[in-house]
């Protein structure tokens, strides 16, 4: 089974109730095993619209990052960032 990836493309707008969706993720991400590859840090804007936080995790199958996206932790962490910044998020699998 391939791997799959959460990538997120972020803007912070309100940093303190950011910081708890952070944390709340954080727990949920460590829950299903997950492997943060990339959050924050330096990258080159190349084309499109971009954001300036970039963060991608990776998971063992889609089946796993689903579920974590979908858990009641990072739902309740989601809350946090509704209203605390602009997020494009996408799960995609590996090849």
């Amino acid at each position: 089974m391939p791997k799959a990836y959460w990538i997120a493309h972020v803007t912070v707008t309100d940093p303190e109730p950011y910081k708890l969706y952070a944390d709340g993720a954080s727990a949920a991400f460590k829950k299903y095993s997950a492997n943060v590859l990339a959050r924050g840090g330096k990258f080159e804007d190349l084309e499109g619209t971009n954001h300036p936080r970039n963060v991608v995790i990776e998971f063992a199958d889609m089946e796993t990052a689903m579920a974590c996206y979908n858990s009641e932790e990072y739902q309740a962490a989601k809350k946090h960032r509704e209203n605390a910044g602009i997020a494009n998020i996408i799960i995609v699998e590996g090849a």
